[in-house]
């Protein structure tokens, strides 16, 4: 049963935020071809709460209410952050490389950002799984923050994409890349399974990516607008995913 809902769950994270983000972005048009785009700026306050409450309220609690000494626990949330940051370097140095040294940029670019974009999903599906594997409403908590997450970076992928293929083409790749998610959730499942002793660390793990993920990726593109009415509108979504997160944990534990 666990297996099934795993696969479903992901599947429905890697597909569905490809599929919201091309709704989107057919719906703006060319007003979401850069960050400007109040629907883009949106969603990415909305991740940011998503992911913090996630990680704060739910993940990092639920691991430090296990036997494991807090200083382990706090060790290995280091160790994460540090583990993410240098993973992060090394894809932006890779990044760079392949830039300037490519002889064929309009060809090769969208190819790579669909293999960026698979190894991506496919890492997201090991987090979700590993937090299935340790409590199922854990686990649908985390896989609605991933999905709103997935939604603004799928949006630059499309844009990006549409500029080279024709819409459909686009939108394909992109879904089939999405569906990694799913093998991730599978190849976590099997993987990590037998490890109950160190389902703490594994939260703590998960843990670590999202509050990476928020505070050096999403906030940082937050902090670029200054006006008044901009600060207002992102710390409002930033509130709301921190909201819709906490009912859902309501909900969810409510129900159990």
């Amino acid at each position: 049963m666990s297996l099934f809902i795993i696969t479903l769950v992901t599947l429905v994270v890697g597909i569905g935020s490809v599929l919201i983000a091309d709704l989107l972005v057919t719906r703006a048009g060319a007003a979401i071809n850069n960050q400007d785009s109040y629907v883009q700026q949106g969603f990415l306050g909305l991740a940011a709460g998503a992911l913090l409450a996630t990680s704060f309220t739910h993940l990092l609690p639920e691991a430090f209410e296990s036997n494991i000494d807090t200083h382990q626990l706090f060790l290995a949330l280091l160790i994460g952050l540090v583990f993410f940051f240098l993973l992060n370097k090394a894809e932006l140095w890779h990044h760079g490389h392949e830039h300037n040294h490519s002889h064929e940029p309009h060809t090769t670019n969208g190819w790579s950002l669909l293999l960026g974009d698979g190894v991506h999903c496919f890492g997201d599906g090991i987090l979700i799984a590993s937090i299935f594997i340790v409590d199922i409403h854990l686990g649908l908590i985390a896989a609605a923050s991933v999905l709103v997450h997935e939604v603004p970076h799928h949006m630059g992928d499309l844009v990006v994409l549409r500029q080279k293929n024709h819409r459909s083409a686009a939108v394909l790749k992109l879904t089939m890349a999405g569906a990694m998610t799913a093998l991730g959730g599978l190849s976590g499942y099997f993987l990590l399974a037998g490890l109950q002793q160190w389902q703490p660390f594994l939260m703590i793990l998960a843990s670590s990516s999202f509050i990476y993920v928020s505070l050096s990726d999403l906030i940082p593109q937050l902090q670029q607008r200054w006006t008044t009415k901009d600060t207002i509108i992102q710390i409002l979504w930033l509130f709301i995913g921190i909201l819709i997160v906490t009912l859902i944990n309501r909900v969810v534990h409510g129900a159990h």
